[in-house]
């Protein structure tokens, strides 16, 4: 069995035990999450696709830790006019696990 759900504006395909990075949510770790917009549900090739949702499927998932992603550095340069610029960038992470999709 197997889900695809929506979060942080990405769509991620799941089953139970899963480990997920994804965009930082407002839980404790430790704490439970369950995610509401369950996209698709795959039950032994019962295939159920929402419109935009499933109706009453959740995916729920404990929060196992909150980290920051990789440094990227962006590099802006206009040559001959003496203008260059860096930026860099690190993503609010949360490492989640996921125990059960419920139907």
């Amino acid at each position: 069995m197997y889900a695809v759900l929506e979060t942080g504006g990405k769509q991620y395909r799941v089953t139970a035990g899963d480990m997920l990075e994804i965009e930082r949510l407002e839980a404790e770790p430790g704490q439970p999450f369950t995610f509401d917009r369950v996209m698709l549900v795959n039950n032994d090739g019962n295939v159920t696709v929402g419109a935009p949702t499933v109706a009453q499927a959740t995916v729920v998932a404990d929060v196992v830790e909150h980290k920051r992603g990789p440094k990227l550095i962006t590099f802006k340069m206009k040559r001959r006019k003496g203008y260059h610029k860096t930026i860099g960038h690190r993503q609010e992470l949360t490492v989640v696990r996921i125990k059960e999709i419920k139907t």
